[in-house]
């Protein structure tokens, strides 16, 4: 037998949001988007350091992948990346803001090799 159609979902709907609250978003989304491109054009070019970065992250830097900022240092491929973040026992998805205190000492400790 078909669920009944009136049934009440098991997620509700997200909030509506107003303009001025999507316009807000999108602005900050934008800032921040803006603000890693530069970052990421920083490390390739060797103006900023990964290692502090890592020990020290601004904000928003918080919710970037660390395979996204791992690949933007130079000398550092997708397979090198790969082969560091599985010895520190780091998943690919993990965030600069979801490293524990461990994951991120032996990120930047392997970094220095």
């Amino acid at each position: 037998m078909p669920p009944a159609t009136n049934s009440p979902s098991k997620h509700p709907a997200a909030p509506e949001r107003s303009l001025v609250q999507r316009m807000d978003a999108l602005q900050r989304a934008n800032e921040i988007r803006t603000r890693r491109a530069t970052l990421k054009r920083d490390l390739k070019a060797g103006r900023t350091s990964i290692h502090d970065l890592l020990k020290d992250p601004p904000e928003y830097l918080e919710t970037a992948k660390v395979f996204d900022m791992l690949l933007a240092v130079p000398k550092y491929g997708r397979v090198k990346v790969n082969k560091i973040l599985v010895t520190c026992r780091i998943s690919p998805s993990k965030t600069i803001g979801g490293l524990s205190e461990r994951q991120r000492n032996e990120l930047v400790s392997m970094l220095r090799r």
